[in-house]
């Protein structure tokens, strides 16, 4: 199985690095055909340019600085995130990669309408997400009703992969 593995962490010496070198080495000895990309080793450009915004509702996206980006995610078959939870969201270097590759035409194409967006994400049959959370667990469920889990889920999978099976496990980090 095609599996990129997503990681969204500044230190290399933390829990998230751990449990990614963990979960890249499980997958590679599961036979799985690993791409890593460590948005901080790479140093990743979070913001969405300019261009790539004026081009969202053009029939073509700004791909110029993306086009690897997009395409190694149109590879995987299974992505799996790995990434620290703060202030009950996501890095904001890991916001900026959903913000910039899962664009418009690739990830999923707006209606004509401009109605319900269709999903083009065919190839990715799972998502598995490892993150690390500052607070207990019941904060995140209890009172904040996990705000992660459904973005990932229902937002980005149900309108970019909605066949996609999905799986998370959070872990709290001291």
């Amino acid at each position: 199985m095609n599996t990129l593995v997503v990681i969204a962490h500044p230190l290399q010496n933390s829990l998230c690095a751990y449990l990614a070198s963990q979960t890249i080495q499980h997958l590679k000895h599961q036979g799985h055909q690993v791409e890593v990309k460590d948005l901080y080793q790479e140093a990743f450009q979070p913001a969405l340019t300019q261009t790539e915004r004026q081009s969202y509702y053009q029939p073509e996206f700004d791909t110029s600085v993306l086009a690897q980006d997009i395409a190694q995610l149109k590879r995987a078959e299974l992505l799996v995130l790995v990434f620290p939870t703060w202030w009950f969201g996501f890095p904001a270097i890991l916001k900026g990669w959903f913000d910039r590759v899962w664009a418009p035409g690739h990830a999923y194409d707006h209606a004509a309408d401009l109605g319900a967006i269709q999903p083009r994400l065919e190839n990715l049959k799972e998502m598995k997400v490892v993150t690390t959370l500052g607070s207990p667990w019941w904060v995140d469920r209890l009172i904040m009703f996990r705000p992660v889990r459904r973005i990932l889920k229902t937002a980005l999978l149900g309108a970019c992969a909605a066949k996609c099976r999905f799986s998370m496990l959070s872990l709290l980090s001291k």
